[in-house]
C-alpha cells in the first residue's frame, strides 16, 4: 500500500485531531510517534522544533515517510524500523520520552476482545517514557462502521493501569480516504466508494505516574 500509496490513511497531512493536540500545548519534550506509517504527525512535530522519532515495522512506510518528510522541506525528520513489543532490539529506543503519540497502532492490539496484547504494548509504553509522561491515543472506534480493527472505549482504560492515570477518553474523529483498492470493503460497511471519509474515533490521554 505504501509502494503504491493506496493506504486508507495516507489523506496527504497529519490528523486533524493531532494537529489540535499540538495547539493546546499537550505536545512536551521528546516525542515517539510509535505505528508512524506515513510519518506526517513525525514530520510536522520535527518542523516545528521537537525532538521527534517515528518508528513503524513496515520499511516501506518508514522509506514512505523519509521520502515525504523530504518533500515536506522536513529532512530532519527521524524515523527508524522497529518492533514496538521488543524495545531492547533497537537502542534508539532506550526510553526518556516526554509524549507518544499513537495515531491508528493501539488498536490494532487492543482489538477482538484479546486485552492480553494491549497491556503488553502499554507496559512497553511505560518502559519509554519519562514520569509525568503523556501518551495520546487516536484509535478507531467501534461505534460506528470504519475500515480497519476498532476498539469499545473501555479498551484504552482496561489496558493502561499499573503506572498510570487516564486522563480522558472522548469521542472523535480519524480522517481516511477511499481509494478503489478498498472501495467494495468501504460500500459494504456502508461508507463512500471512493474519496475522503471521516471515521469514528477515540481519543485517549493517559498519564505516566
Amino acid at each position: 500500500m505504501y509502494d503504491e500509496g493506496t493506504a486508507p490513511w495516507l489523506i496527504g497531512g497529519p490528523q486533524p485531531a493531532i494537529v489540535e493536540l499540538e495547539r493546546q500545548g499537550l505536545i512536551r519534550g521528546r516525542v515517539l510517534e510509535p505505528g508512524c506509517g506515513s510519518g506526517e504527525h513525525t514530520t510536522l512535530f520535527t518542523k516545528l522544533g521537537y525532538d521527534s522519532l517515528g518508528v513503524d515495522l513496515s520499511p516501506s512506510a518508514i522509506a514512505y515517510a523519509r521520502r515525504t518528510a523530504v518533500e515536506r522541506g522536513v529532512p530532519a525528520a527521524k524515523f527508524e524500523v522497529a518492533n514496538m513489543l521488543r524495545p531492547q532490539d533497537h537502542p534508539f529506543l532506550a526510553g526518556g520520552f516526554d509524549t507518544i503519540v499513537d495515531v491508528a497502532l493501539f488498536h490494532g492490539f487492543g482489538a477482538y476482545g484479546d486485552s492480553g496484547h494491549a497491556q503488553a504494548y502499554a507496559q512497553v509504553l511505560h518502559s519509554l517514557t519519562n514520569p509525568g509522561a503523556l501518551v495520546h491515543i487516536l484509535a478507531h472506534s467501534d461505534a460506528a462502521p470504519g475500515l480497519s480493527s476498532s476498539i469499545g472505549r473501555d479498551v484504552i482504560p482496561d489496558a493502561f493501569t499499573d503506572g498510570w492515570v487516564v486522563e480522558s477518553v472522548e469521542a472523535a474523529s480519524y480522517q481516511g480516504f477511499i481509494t478503489a483498492q478498498i472501495s467494495e470493503v468501504a460500500v459494504q460497511r456502508g461508507l463512500p466508494a471512493h474519496g475522503h471519509v471521516e471515521l469514528a474515533a477515540w481519543l485517549g490521554r493517559v498519564r505516566r505516574l
